[in-house]
């Protein structure tokens, strides 16, 4: 067990050296790790809180990604009731780096 409270919707880092997941109060939980010679986990830590789309314990649902080298997410998150920001989503993005 890496978690202290429990924890849902858990994400590897790509090279396997840290565990992420979503802890009962919607914080995103990062728990460095080894596996060899045996598996050894440090302690958890949090990294921030987030209201993710349909609550952060659904077990068999991820509404969250993490890049490969661990530091940026991507979060189904929830806004709150009175908000009234946009959300812009670009597409074919990689056309204007060529610019």
């Amino acid at each position: 067990m890496v978690s202290q409270g429990g924890g849902s919707q858990p994400l590897w880092r790509r090279d396997g050296k840290e565990l992420f997941y979503i802890a009962a109060d919607s914080k995103v939980m990062a728990v460095p790790v080894s596996t060899a010679p045996t598996f050894q986990r440090g302690t958890p830590v949090a990294l921030f809180t987030v209201p993710i789309y349909g609550g952060g314990l659904s077990a068999n649902l991820h509404r969250w990604a993490v890049m490969p080298d661990g530091q940026k997410f991507l979060i189904n998150s929830v806004l709150s009731e009175d908000a009234s920001e946009p959300i812009t989503v670009v597409q074919n993005w990689t056309e204007l780096l060529k610019k």
